[in-house]
């Protein structure tokens, strides 16, 4: 027997993956390369960075939009916490410490490098993620925050939200979402001065919130 015979002999056979596993290897994977290469991205590099086949990977997900749904759901429904909705409905916290509860919490949950890049990369593409979820935001959070935003500035209008009420809210919303834009799309491209004191996303929220309720008592008037 030669040496080579020896050694394979010696070597365990590789242990077929489950199912299961396989699924989510190829979901984690997934999430990589279209955060990495958007999703005009070919398949094809997908399974070679797997090291599995086209046939494989079909059986999992039939065509490349079942892929895309499934890492939504990862990405964006699997983060998405009912407990944000339960903060912005109790009358117990003020609206301000609503607001800034929210959006900490919110900002360390989505401004990740895989959301911020697939949602970029998406409403460049063909938006399916990005406006699944903007029409989440719009029917959960939204209303609520522009309702404790009139609690704030003393208005008891319950009408729907004004467009003016909207992107003021957005320009808030937006702001926050930078800070992952600045972090995972520019990157060290965007040079900031070193020798200044650095902040912490926690008091950038805090600052920016507090900058949107102090502007949102100006642009709306209080009822008297």
């Amino acid at each position: 027997m030669n040496n080579s015979s020896l050694i394979e002999d010696l070597v365990p056979p590789k242990k077929r993956m489950s199912p299961q596993d396989r699924e989510r290897q190829i979901v984690n994977q997934a999430i990589q390369f279209f955060a990495k290469h958007g999703f005009e991205g070919q398949l094809r590099f997908l399974t070679e960075e797997l090291g599995i086949t086209h046939t494989l990977l079909y059986h999992y997900f039939p065509t490349k939009q079942d892929l895309i749904d499934r890492v939504y759901q990862e990405v964006v429904v699997q983060r998405w916490k009912p407990e944000w909705e339960e903060l912005l409905n109790d009358p117990k916290i003020s609206p301000e410490q609503k607001l800034l509860d929210f959006y900490i919490d919110y900002a360390q949950t989505i401004l990740t490098f895989d959301f911020v890049r697939i949602l970029i990369f998406s409403g460049l593409a063909d938006k399916v993620i990005s406006d699944r979820f903007f029409n989440l935001l719009q029917t959960t959070v939204i209303p609520k925050l522009i309702r404790e935003t009139r609690r704030y500035c003393g208005i008891k209008s319950q009408k729907k939200p004004t467009s003016q009420e909207i992107e003021h809210l957005m320009g808030l919303h937006g702001g926050i979402f930078y800070l992952g834009i600045r972090r995972w799309i520019y990157g060290p491209s965007f040079q900031i001065d070193m020798s200044a004191p650095t902040q912490t996303d926690n008091e950038i929220v805090k600052e920016r919130v507090t900058s949107y309720l102090l502007a949102a008592q100006s642009l709306f008037k209080k009822e008297t």
